[in-house]
């Protein structure tokens, strides 16, 4: 697995650098943002860990570029700012995962892992689950036949093909949380984020015209339904 590393304070990367070693990853690094997009213009990673505070730009630049070219790497922000806007910017730009400063390392390499496991987890077939169409090497979902295509996050479209691909299960938040966040994360934050995620995708469902329902299982967790 390969993972590049945008990080322009020296000590940080360092230890970033070393982290991905210890792990056995692949890696390469950027210490700035010309340096990062000239990296992911060469090439596909599976997962980018970006700083957002760069001396020639903003994380969030990269992320803009990457939306842009339709890339599928993966993206785990790392920010000194524990700033709600923040996160919701990085993740509405395209952001799988966002990481405060300090951390632990072994919460990263279970976010690293975390993201790993859902691009092995895709499939080029196309799936079909009441009036949705899901077509992952679009990383879309089209309502009736694809005349209309929900506008998701990555992070709203993993959580709704989950519920989907096991539809005959209810799963637990905390199944929801380790599968989209990685096995080590903040159960606290991970829930807020991921309740804010359902209801999201509750409204986009419902004003889309789709013919399925995320249900609230009381006391254990969700189920997706046809209507």
């Amino acid at each position: 697995m390969k993972l590049l590393i945008v990080e322009d304070e020296p000590e940080m990367l360092e230890s970033l650098k070393e982290f991905a070693v210890e792990e056995g990853y692949q890696c390469d690094v950027a210490n700035n943002l010309s340096k990062a997009l000239e990296r992911t213009g060469l090439y596909d990673y599976d997962c980018i860990i970006l700083d957002i505070n760069l001396p020639d730009g903003s994380g969030f630049d990269l992320l803009e570029t990457l939306h842009k070219e339709d890339k599928s790497d993966g993206v785990i922000i790392l920010s000194a700012r524990n700033s709600l806007d923040d996160k919701l910017k990085g993740l509405g730009l395209g952001a799988d995962d966002y990481l405060t400063k300090p951390f632990y390392f072994s919460e990263l390499n279970a976010r690293v892992k975390a993201i790993i496991r859902r691009k092995q987890y895709k499939t080029n077939k196309i799936v079909h689950y009441s009036n949705l169409i899901i077509e992952p090497d679009q990383h879309a979902i089209g309502i009736n036949e694809r005349e209309n295509r929900l506008s998701l996050t990555k992070k709203e479209y993993a959580i709704l093909t989950y519920l989907i691909n096991n539809h005959k299960r209810v799963l637990t938040k905390v199944a929801l949380a380790e599968y989209i966040w990685g096995d080590f994360v903040d159960e606290a934050q991970s829930f807020d984020f991921l309740f804010s995620q359902i209801r999201n995708l509750k409204r986009k469902l419902k004003d889309a015209g789709a013919q399925v329902e995320i249900k609230n299982i009381y006391g254990v967790g969700y189920q997706i339904k046809s209507i």
